[in-house]
């Protein structure tokens, strides 16, 4: 496959001005709390890659605001979960004895896209403990979005998406769509629905020691996120922005009235 010349992905180079001037115009705002999820390859040819992204929206919220963003890495699990195609049976005791802890300064993401990855390694990033579901904040309320993180029920009210909700935040999405709204996860716990509860574990690290730790969750999906947030912005429009950052569709939502909008939708909508 050929590679796009930078002229083909976007008419100009996208630059941590432009990217900063696009956000304002969107509508964020210094001294705000806002989740973001980015798709670097859909803000067209942008000039310094993931920085860029990542020094454009410190320097629209400030460190009066706080800026988080998803840093799962959902590899680190069970050997019985590891699926699609599943690890042999005898590699499991092997992978329960060796694989390396999650560490918050070391441990990659996985699937978050190089902005969430690249935003982890900043200084003064706080991400938060859990081994699969962790979160990275910046900015005022870093740590009191991120340092409460429970193992159980990793996306329910002991979450940073619990913490972004009680501070009346916004969700940003730049070149992305609700298909990877985490904030609905929030409302799945929420929701008057009927939700199997299952067992998990991951290596972390206890007092400088690693250990095989078990954790409790529901059974969380996506499938329907895309479809719940379409049928939010029908409902709300007044509640959701819309624009473009570099050559990239964007949105900028209320996250409150979104998760409670879902909650409801998913009581009526999951059978």
């Amino acid at each position: 496959m050929d590679t796009p010349r930078p002229s083909d992905r976007s008419a100009e180079p996208v630059t941590v001005d432009s990217i900063a001037h696009d956000l304002r115009t969107l509508g964020l705002e210094s001294g705000e709390t806002v989740l973001v999820h980015g798709s670097l390859s859909e803000l067209g040819w942008v000039c310094g890659g993931a920085p860029a992204v990542v020094d454009a929206l410190q320097r629209v919220v400030t460190e009066r605001g706080t800026v988080v963003m998803p840093t799962h890495s959902p590899g680190n699990r069970d050997p019985d979960n590891m699926g699609n195609p599943p690890v042999p049976d005898s590699w499991a005791n092997t992978i329960r004895e060796q694989f390396p802890p999650y560490r918050p300064a070391v441990t990659p993401t996985q699937g978050m896209g190089a902005i969430a990855e690249c935003f982890r390694t900043y200084p003064g990033v706080y991400r938060s403990k859990h081994p699969q579901h962790s979160f990275a904040a910046w900015g005022t309320d870093a740590e009191a979005i991120a340092g409460g993180h429970a193992y159980d029920y990793s996306l329910g009210e002991a979450s940073p998406l619990a913490e972004v909700y009680d501070r009346d935040g916004r969700v940003l999405f730049l070149g992305t769509s609700h298909a990877t709204n985490t904030s609905l996860h929030l409302a799945e716990y929420r929701a008057d629905i009927d939700t199997d509860t299952t067992r998990h574990a991951s290596a972390v690290l206890v007092e400088g020691e690693r250990e095989w730790c078990h954790w409790t969750d529901i059974e969380l999906t996506d499938a329907d996120f895309q479809a719940c947030g379409d049928a939010f912005e029908r409902a709300h429009p007044s509640a959701v922005e819309t624009g473009t950052v570099g050559v990239g569709e964007s949105k900028l939502l209320d996250q409150q009235p979104m998760v409670d909008f879902a909650a409801d939708w998913l009581a009526a909508n999951r059978s």
